[in-house]
């Protein structure tokens, strides 16, 4: 078991992350919340100071897993998070940096993924990722192209272990058999769309995930921060202006207000803040690390202080009773089919 910053005497646990014999911290910091500010897409981000003290008490309280992608904040998500762990001295084998490709010019093509990866280590000051993950499943480039080109990454000495992101299950299994039967390496962990509000995966995704020693490193687990309040708009900026939120969650207010009201019920009982209940919920359920967006430390501590919280199986039960079906929410829509809310294709 990893134990980063000793000296700290932080009571922060650590998990595999799957097969890859990376071990990482409960909780995963997501830097979707980093960068520069885009009016036309994420005008709620923070600046490198702010994202340097975030990252600076994160690791004071023990968590060393930080999440990012090269299409976050148009590639200053990366340069901020690299910014900030020079500027902490923090050592590079004492954090877990995982980065994705797939929202930009070639998709998940051997030539796209080359390009990619440079300009993400650049971006982030390191000469290797633990994690590299595709962020999408790309229908135009055969998944025997992808996966050779991503475990050549790993033979260069570039890239650790593999990730995937949101995708329908059997294209995970594809390419996991594909990866298998040519020797090459398998994904180690999948960050799909999870959380109360959000549990189709639980169908087919998970149990794929856990059939392949595959770590579950969910996005959302707060559904952009409804399992945090009991009232369904925040008024911030993020909720005034994140169109992408609003695609994921707003058509099924009425079904998720039952399950928002019993988080908020379970955590007066405990005298705890919802979000506290709604990230134990995921480690409860045998979540190895929830990605989390913070945009202030003091947010970093609710997560910390949830992985201590053992809820009690009428608890679980409680909140999750009122869950109905939902529409999908996250992969891409093959082609010629209905898009799917919640995620974009990306331009040619």
């Amino acid at each position: 078991m990893l134990q980063a910053f000793p000296e700290k005497g932080h009571s922060m646990k650590y998990t595999a992350l799957g097969h890859s014999g990376i071990e990482a911290s409960r909780i995963c910091i997501g830097g979707m919340s980093f960068g520069e500010p885009d009016a036309a897409n994420h005008e709620w981000t923070i600046g490198p100071e702010e994202t340097e003290a975030v990252i600076r008490h994160a690791f004071d309280q023990g968590i060393n897993y930080i999440d990012t992608a090269n299409c976050y904040a148009h590639g200053t998500s990366e340069e901020y998070i690299g910014r900030a762990l020079a500027n902490t001295g923090i050592p590079r084998d004492e954090v877990v940096l995982q980065s994705k490709v797939f929202f930009n010019y070639g998709g998940l093509s051997k030539e796209a993924i080359e390009r990619e990866i440079d300009g993400t280590l650049g971006r982030l000051g390191t000469d290797y990722l633990d994690v590299y993950m595709i962020h999408r499943f790309d229908y135009d480039t055969p998944i025997e192209e992808t996966m050779e080109a991503l475990d050549g990454l790993v033979r260069a000495g570039k890239v650790r272990a593999l990730g995937a992101s949101e995708m329908f299950a059997y294209q995970l299994h594809g390419m996991q058999v594909v990866a298998e039967q040519n020797g090459w390496e398998q994904f180690t962990n999948m960050q799909c769309h999870y959380n109360l509000l959000y549990r189709e995966n639980e169908r087919e995704m998970i149990p794929v995930c856990r059939q392949f020693d595959v770590a579950l490193t969910p996005y959302s687990p707060l559904a952009s921060g409804h399992l945090a309040r009991r009232t369904w708009d925040s008024g911030s900026l993020r909720s005034r202006t994140d169109l992408t939120m609003a695609d994921k969650y707003n058509r099924a207010e009425s079904l998720d207000m039952p399950i928002i009201d019993r988080v908020a019920e379970v955590a007066e009982r405990r005298g705890v803040p919802m979000a506290q209940i709604a990230i134990a919920w995921h480690l409860n359920r045998g979540v190895e690390s929830p990605t989390l967006g913070f945009s202030k430390p003091a947010r970093v501590d609710d997560a910390v202080a949830a992985v201590d919280i053992e809820l009690a199986k009428d608890e679980m039960d409680y909140m999750e009773e009122p869950y109905v079906a939902h529409e999908l929410v996250g992969p891409i829509g093959r082609p010629g089919e209905k898009s799917i809310a919640g995620t974009i294709r990306p331009k040619a």
